[in-house]
């Protein structure tokens, strides 16, 4: 520790990501990345914004692509917000919407960048502890002093909480901002973007990453009430106005553009996970009722831990958290039908070795 270091860097927990590991023949299913290539159009639109504008600085407030994201859920452009990827966009929201002192909920099994950005802010929170299968205990979160967050469909637990119990988490803190992190939302049934007009403290965040291929361009955003959308501008202009390359901005416009290859791609997926549950089950595991692109699993006789090492040498990355309550689960994203039966096989030898 540097005695040069702030008393913010003192206090600062970094999130630790899943293991990055460039090599062709590794299986890679431990950072839920979609195993498919964005849209065509996308790469169209990226390499004609390439050969003309690179030396022009981007729209600092990004018009036509929040206008494109908006008109999708039945949106303005002034209801939408984007940034430099949803962790970004989450960071810039801990800063626009909780307080110091004043203690915020999560969930206790949940995305773990949110006690990173809590203590980094200085701002107390409080776990709400899930219920034995992992499902949200609702009214938990109730008359939060300084709001919540969480996550829908729930990360790691993949478990997704149906509409009307995320309206009564909204309803029951009208002082709060909720802030709903849907980052896997495309691969369940609804989005509570669809509350946004009746609930003026609800913030919806949603990410490019997963369900649009788009996890190397850094693409968030976040969708609700326009005095909260001008919030989280006003933060962001006093970081950095240009949070968003001409790549990155013209790529996701794309993106949302093509609907059709969308729904292909989180089709496809979604079919493969159905189909990776039952093998998963099959072979003596328990897999969680998943409506994300990843499952969370974990087997009656054997050690998550001994898994995911064994699951190694046979060159497949899976995620493991050393965590209580969840040390015995293993998360598996979903990849292609090839690689996820590369996954099935390599756990059924470990099985029956």
């Amino acid at each position: 520790m540097s005695k040069f270091w702030s008393s913010m860097v003192k206090r600062a927990e970094p999130y630790v990501p899943g293991e990055q590991v460039n090599q062709q023949e590794i299986v890679k299913l431990n950072t839920n990345e979609n195993p498919y290539p964005p849209s065509p159009k996308v790469l169209e639109a990226i390499h004609g914004e390439m050969e003309r504008n690179l030396q022009l600085y981007p729209s600092p407030t990004a018009d036509d692509l929040r206008a494109t994201v908006g008109q999708r859920y039945g949106l303005t452009a002034d209801e939408v917000f984007v940034g430099n990827g949803s962790d970004e966009v989450l960071a810039f929201s801990f800063m626009a919407f909780f307080e110091p002192g004043q203690p915020i909920r999560f969930p206790e099994v949940t995305y773990s960048f949110y006690p990173v950005y809590a203590k980094l802010f200085d701002i107390p929170y409080e776990e709400v502890a899930l219920n034995k299968d992992f499902t949200l205990q609702i009214d938990k979160f109730f008359q939060s002093e300084g709001g919540v967050i969480l996550p829908n469909p729930n990360a790691p637990t993949s478990l997704y909480a149906e509409l009307d119990s995320i309206e009564e988490i909204v309803k029951n803190n009208p002082h709060q901002v909720v802030i709903i992190d849907e980052a896997y939302i495309d691969f369940a049934t609804k989005s509570a973007a669809e509350l946004i007009q009746k609930y003026d403290n609800l913030l919806v965040v949603q990410t490019t990453s997963k369900s649009r291929s788009l996890a190397g361009l850094r693409v968030g955003f976040a969708m609700g009430n326009a005095s909260l959308i001008d919030a989280l501008i006003r933060i962001k202009d006093s970081f950095n106005s240009y949070t968003l390359d001409r790549l990155a901005l013209v790529g996701a416009k794309a993106a949302f553009e093509d609907e059709a290859y969308f729904k292909g791609s989180t089709a496809k997926i979604i079919a493969t996970r159905e189909n990776t549950t039952t093998e998963l089950a099959q072979l003596g595991f328990i897999v969680l009722p998943s409506q994300a692109n990843f499952v969370f699993a974990r087997h009656e006789k054997f050690s998550a831990e001994l898994l995911y090492n064994e699951l190694k040498q046979e060159g497949i990355l899976v995620r493991y958290f050393n965590k209580p309550g969840i040390d015995n689960y293993l998360r598996m994203t979903i990849g292609t039908d090839e690689q996820m039966e590369r996954l099935v096989v390599a756990l059924e030898k470990i099985v029956n070795k």
